[in-house]
Protein backbone atom coordinates (compact mmCIF):
# COMPACT_ATOMS: atom_id res chain seq x y z
CA UNK A 1 0.00 0.00 0.00
CA UNK A 2 1.02 3.50 -1.05
CA UNK A 3 1.75 6.22 1.45
CA UNK A 4 0.28 9.46 1.02
CA UNK A 5 3.40 11.00 0.10
CA UNK A 6 3.31 8.37 -2.57
CA UNK A 7 -0.01 8.74 -4.01
CA UNK A 8 0.35 12.23 -3.98
CA UNK A 9 3.08 12.02 -6.35
CA UNK A 10 1.51 9.69 -8.49
CA UNK A 11 -1.45 11.82 -8.53
CA UNK A 12 0.48 14.74 -9.54
CA UNK A 13 2.48 13.08 -11.93
CA UNK A 14 -0.50 11.89 -13.99
CA UNK A 15 -1.92 15.35 -14.16
CA UNK A 16 1.36 16.94 -15.68
CA UNK A 17 1.66 14.07 -18.01
CA UNK A 18 -2.04 14.94 -19.18
CA UNK A 19 -1.23 18.58 -19.62
CA UNK A 20 2.41 18.90 -21.03
CA UNK A 21 4.41 16.57 -23.38
CA UNK A 22 7.32 14.41 -22.11
CA UNK A 23 10.71 16.87 -22.55
CA UNK A 24 8.81 19.75 -21.50
CA UNK A 25 10.89 22.61 -19.55
CA UNK A 26 9.69 23.18 -16.42
CA UNK A 27 10.48 26.16 -13.89
CA UNK A 28 9.27 24.38 -10.13
CA UNK A 29 8.84 27.04 -7.66
CA UNK A 30 10.47 25.72 -4.86
CA UNK A 31 14.25 24.80 -3.78
CA UNK A 32 15.13 20.55 -4.78
CA UNK A 33 13.16 18.07 -4.08
CA UNK A 34 11.95 14.51 -4.21
CA UNK A 35 8.64 15.49 -6.25
CA UNK A 36 10.61 17.52 -8.65
CA UNK A 37 13.17 14.73 -9.06
CA UNK A 38 9.89 12.20 -9.69
CA UNK A 39 8.93 14.66 -12.61
CA UNK A 40 12.62 15.00 -14.10
CA UNK A 41 12.54 10.71 -13.85
CA UNK A 42 9.83 11.17 -16.03
CA UNK A 43 11.87 12.28 -18.52
CA UNK A 44 10.57 15.96 -18.34
CA UNK A 45 13.32 18.44 -17.72
CA UNK A 46 12.97 20.59 -14.27
CA UNK A 47 14.90 23.61 -12.75
CA UNK A 48 14.26 24.33 -9.29
CA UNK A 49 14.59 27.81 -7.90
CA UNK A 50 16.77 28.06 -5.01
CA UNK A 51 15.28 28.16 -1.92
CA UNK A 52 15.04 31.97 -2.02
CA UNK A 53 12.28 34.08 -0.18
CA UNK A 54 9.95 34.34 -3.28
CA UNK A 55 7.81 37.09 -1.53
CA UNK A 56 10.47 39.19 -2.16
CA UNK A 57 13.34 37.62 -4.41
CA UNK A 58 11.08 36.13 -7.24
CA UNK A 59 12.48 38.63 -10.08
CA UNK A 60 14.89 36.41 -11.45
CA UNK A 61 12.25 34.14 -12.69
CA UNK A 62 9.84 35.74 -14.23
CA UNK A 63 10.97 36.00 -17.32
CA UNK A 64 11.86 32.17 -17.85
CA UNK A 65 12.31 30.02 -21.21
CA UNK A 66 10.32 27.05 -19.45
CA UNK A 67 7.12 25.64 -21.28
CA UNK A 68 5.55 25.59 -17.74
CA UNK A 69 6.26 26.85 -14.12
CA UNK A 70 5.20 24.41 -11.78
CA UNK A 71 4.71 25.10 -7.84
CA UNK A 72 3.77 21.99 -5.56
CA UNK A 73 2.63 22.92 -2.20
CA UNK A 74 4.21 26.43 -1.85
CA UNK A 75 2.02 29.09 -2.02
CA UNK A 76 0.58 28.30 1.32
CA UNK A 77 4.35 29.04 2.72
CA UNK A 78 4.31 32.60 0.80
CA UNK A 79 2.55 35.58 2.24
CA UNK A 80 1.88 37.27 -1.09
CA UNK A 81 1.39 35.17 -3.74
CA UNK A 82 -0.10 37.18 -6.07
CA UNK A 83 3.11 38.92 -6.82
CA UNK A 84 4.81 36.37 -8.24
CA UNK A 85 1.70 34.60 -9.78
CA UNK A 86 0.86 37.81 -11.72
CA UNK A 87 4.43 38.74 -13.00
CA UNK A 88 4.88 34.87 -14.30
CA UNK A 89 5.41 35.69 -18.35
CA UNK A 90 4.85 31.57 -18.38
CA UNK A 91 2.58 30.84 -20.97
CA UNK A 92 1.58 27.72 -18.51
CA UNK A 93 1.15 26.96 -14.67
CA UNK A 94 0.79 23.49 -12.96
CA UNK A 95 0.02 24.32 -9.23
CA UNK A 96 -1.21 22.18 -6.58
CA UNK A 97 -2.16 23.31 -2.81
CA UNK A 98 -2.90 21.46 0.48
CA UNK A 99 -6.97 22.46 0.89
CA UNK A 100 -8.04 24.24 4.55
CA UNK A 101 -9.78 21.51 6.73
CA UNK A 102 -12.53 22.25 9.31
CA UNK A 103 -11.45 19.54 11.52
CA UNK A 104 -7.48 20.44 11.56
CA UNK A 105 -5.84 23.82 12.65
CA UNK A 106 -3.35 25.46 10.47
CA UNK A 107 -0.16 23.92 10.07
CA UNK A 108 2.67 25.63 11.82
CA UNK A 109 5.49 24.91 12.48
CA UNK A 110 7.14 26.64 15.87
CA UNK A 111 11.17 26.51 15.21
CA UNK A 112 10.86 27.13 11.14
CA UNK A 113 9.76 30.39 10.13
CA UNK A 114 9.68 29.48 6.50
CA UNK A 115 7.77 25.73 7.62
CA UNK A 116 4.49 27.38 8.14
CA UNK A 117 0.98 27.78 6.09
CA UNK A 118 0.52 31.58 5.74
CA UNK A 119 -2.57 30.56 3.66
CA UNK A 120 -4.83 27.16 3.83
CA UNK A 121 -6.46 27.29 1.13
CA UNK A 122 -10.39 26.65 -0.33
CA UNK A 123 -10.87 25.84 -4.09
CA UNK A 124 -12.87 28.88 -4.71
CA UNK A 125 -10.28 31.01 -2.71
CA UNK A 126 -7.13 29.71 -4.87
CA UNK A 127 -9.25 30.05 -8.31
CA UNK A 128 -9.95 33.78 -7.50
CA UNK A 129 -6.47 34.33 -6.25
CA UNK A 130 -5.20 32.84 -10.00
CA UNK A 131 -7.82 34.39 -12.30
CA UNK A 132 -7.17 37.71 -10.18
CA UNK A 133 -3.42 37.37 -11.01
CA UNK A 134 -4.09 36.45 -14.72
CA UNK A 135 -4.19 32.89 -15.08
CA UNK A 136 -7.23 31.25 -16.33
CA UNK A 137 -8.35 27.98 -14.93
CA UNK A 138 -7.97 24.91 -17.97
CA UNK A 139 -8.44 21.96 -15.51
CA UNK A 140 -8.44 21.08 -11.96
CA UNK A 141 -8.08 17.63 -9.41
CA UNK A 142 -8.93 17.28 -6.11
CA UNK A 143 -8.33 14.41 -3.77
CA UNK A 144 -8.32 12.81 -0.18
CA UNK A 145 -5.09 11.91 1.79
CA UNK A 146 -5.50 9.16 3.81
CA UNK A 147 -3.26 7.37 5.51
CA UNK A 148 -4.02 3.96 6.45
CA UNK A 149 -1.41 3.50 8.79
CA UNK A 150 -3.81 5.57 10.94
CA UNK A 151 -6.77 4.84 12.79
CA UNK A 152 -9.07 7.76 14.73
CA UNK A 153 -11.49 10.31 13.96
CA UNK A 154 -8.98 12.25 12.13
CA UNK A 155 -7.59 9.57 9.56
CA UNK A 156 -11.17 9.04 9.13
CA UNK A 157 -11.89 12.29 8.12
CA UNK A 158 -8.80 12.57 5.81
CA UNK A 159 -9.87 9.65 4.04
CA UNK A 160 -13.41 11.56 2.86
CA UNK A 161 -12.17 15.03 2.97
CA UNK A 162 -10.47 16.38 -0.37
CA UNK A 163 -6.89 17.15 1.01
CA UNK A 164 -4.71 18.49 -1.90
CA UNK A 165 -6.16 21.15 -5.03
CA UNK A 166 -4.44 20.85 -8.12
CA UNK A 167 -5.21 23.19 -11.43
CA UNK A 168 -3.79 23.81 -14.96
CA UNK A 169 -3.56 27.22 -16.12
CA UNK A 170 -2.58 29.34 -19.63
CA UNK A 171 -2.47 33.03 -19.76
CA UNK A 172 -5.56 34.44 -19.73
Amino acid sequence: MQTPEARRFVKTLAFVKKHLSESSKILDLGSPNAMADFINAAGYRVQNTKGENLDTNYHGYINTDADCVTAFEIFEHMLAPFNILHQLQTPRLIASVPLKLWFAPAYWNTKDDWDKHYHEFEPKQFDYLLERSGWKIKDSLMWASPDYRKIGIRPLLRYITPRYYMVYCERA
